[in-house]
C-alpha cells in the first residue's frame, strides 16, 4: 500500500481527539499519517493522572490543545472546541478531519469540517446503543449523518448504516483499530508476570475493575451497589481497582472508602500495564465501552456494567450486560465457575471487532479523499473489508 506519509502535505490531516481511549485507538493511523498528521486535542478528558505519560508511552507527536474545554456541561464542551477547531481550520485547511467514536470532541471535530466543507472521516461509524438517555447515542448519529467516510468496525455497523439510510459508497467495514492497539501494546508474557508480582496477585486468580461512567459514578446509591458487590466478590479473590479520578472524587463525597478498603487499588495505569492485568485476570468487570472490544482480543470473560451497548457483537460470548446492583456479582461468579475451561474457550475464539489491520484500511479511504490521483493504488487495501474469522490464530494473553 502507499502509505499516506509518502503522499500528503505535512500537517494536511487534522485528527481530532478529546479522551484517552481515543489516543489509544488512533495512535496506530496516527504513526501511519506520519507527518501528515496533525493532531489537535480538545481537553475533554485531559488529566495528568490518565494522559501525562500516555502521548509519550503511544509514541505519539505533542498535539495542538485547546483550553477552556474540559470540565465544563456538555454542551459549553461541544461549543468551546468548536469555535477553537473552527478558527485552527480557517488558519491552517486541513484537506481532510478524521474523528473517533462518540465522544464531545469527536462531534466538535465533525461539526467543525463540516461547517468549513472539509472532508470528514468517521473511524468506528454505526454504533448503536438505541438508548437515547446516553449523549455518546447522539454524538455518533450526528457524526455519522455528517461524515464523508464511515468507517464500520463490523459487519453489523454496516447494516446499521444502511438501515438508517445512509449512502453505501460511503462504508466501509474496516475492522475496529482496537485489536492492533492491544497487540501492539500487550506486554510479553515474563513482563506480565512481574506486573501481577508487583501486586501481589496470580494469574487467572483475580478480578480486574474499571469503573468511569457519571451513571455508574454520579449517583451515590448506584456507587455504593457497585462498590459493594466488588467488596463482596473481594471476599472471594483479589480484586484489582485502578481507581479513575472521577470514582475516586465520587466516592470520597458520599462517604464510600470503606467499601474501597478490601480491593486491590491502584493509581490510573498506562495502557501496557492495563494490558497485563487485563489480559490475565480470570473476570474483567468494568462499564468501559473500550474494555468491551479489547476482552475479545484478550480472550477475557467480561461483566460490562451499563444499562445498553452499542456493542452487541461482544455480548455473544465474551461479555454479560448487567445493571448496578446485585447481578454483577452474579455474573462474575458464574464467569469465574467455568475455571480453566471457560478460559480456554473463549480464547479460542476470534474478536469480532478485527483482524488487527483496520488502521490500514482507514489509512488507504483516506488517501482516497486526500490525494484522488492516489486512490487507484490504495483502493483495493481500502476495499478488502473485515471478515470475521472461524478461529483465533492464536490469543495474545493465553489461558
Amino acid at each position: 500500500m502507499n502509505h499516506p506519509n509518502d503522499t500528503f502535505p505535512t500537517r494536511s490531516v487534522a485528527v481530532v481527539l478529546g479522551t484517552r481511549p481515543e489516543l489509544v485507538k488512533l495512535a496506530e493511523l496516527i504513526r501511519l499519517l506520519g507527518p501528515a498528521a496533525r493532531v489537535v486535542h480538545t481537553g475533554q478528558h485531559y488529566d495528568e493522572e490518565l494522559s501525562g505519560d500516555l502521548l509519550t508511552g503511544l509514541g505519539l507527536p505533542v498535539p495542538e490543545y485547546l483550553v477552556g474545554v474540559g470540565g465544563r456541561p456538555r454542551a459549553v464542551q461541544i461549543a468551546a472546541a468548536l469555535k477553537g477547531l473552527d478558527a485552527l481550520f480557517a488558519d491552517e485547511r486541513p484537506l481532510a478531519v478524521v474523528v473517533h467514536g462518540d465522544t464531545n470532541a469527536a462531534l466538535s471535530g465533525a461539526l467543525a469540517a463540516n461547517a468549513r466543507g472539509i472532508p470528514l472521516v468517521h473511524v468506528e461509524a454505526g454504533l448503536r446503543s438505541h438508548d437515547r438517555a446516553m449523549p455518546e447515542e447522539h454524538n455518533r448519529v450526528l457524526i455519522d449523518r455528517l461524515a464523508d467516510v464511515l468507517c464500520a468496525a463490523t459487519p453489523g455497523n454496516r447494516s446499521l448504516l444502511l438501515a438508517e439510510g445512509l449512502p453505501d459508497e460511503r462504508i466501509s467495514v474496516t475492522g475496529n483499530t482496537v485489536v492492533e492497539a492491544v497487540h501492539r501494546h500487550l506486554p510479553r508474557a515474563e513482563v506480565r508476570a512481574k506486573v501481577l508480582a508487583e501486586h501481589g496477585i496470580s494469574r487467572n486468580g483475580y478480578a480486574l475493575a474499571t469503573v468511569h461512567r457519571p451513571e455508574n459514578t454520579d449517583d451515590p446509591t448506584v456507587l455504593a451497589d457497585l462498590l459493594a458487590e466488588l467488596a463482596g466478590l473481594a471476599r472471594d479473590l483479589p480484586v484489582v481497582l485502578p481507581l479513575h479520578p472521577r470514582t475516586r472524587i465520587r466516592a470520597e463525597e458520599a462517604g464510600l472508602r470503606p467499601l474501597l478498603h478490601g480491593l486491590v487499588r491502584l493509581p490510573p495505569v498506562d495502557y501496557g500495564t492495563f494490558l497485563a492485568l487485563a489480559g490475565d485476570a480470570a473476570v474483567l468487570i468494568s462499564d468501559s465501552g473500550g474494555i468491551q472490544e479489547e476482552s475479545t482480543v484478550l480472550g477475557r470473560p467480561l461483566v460490562a456494567v451499563r444499562k445498553s451497548t452499542e456493542r452487541p457483537e461482544a455480548m455473544a460470548d465474551f461479555a454479560d450486560l448487567v445493571a448496578p446492583g446485585p447481578g454483577i456479582g452474579t455474573a462474575a461468579r458464574r464467569r469465574l465457575s467455568e475455571g480453566e475451561a471457560g478460559l480456554r474457550r473463549l480464547a479460542s475464539l476470534p474478536s469480532p471487532f478485527g483482524d488487527g489491520h483496520a488502521s490500514e484500511r482507514i489509512a488507504a479511504l483516506i488517501t482516497q479523499v486526500v490525494c484522488p490521483g492516489e486512490a487507484h493504488r490504495s483502493r483495493p487495501a481500502a476495499r478488502r473489508a473485515f471478515r470475521p474469522q472461524q478461529s483465533r490464530s492464536a490469543a495474545p494473553a493465553g489461558v
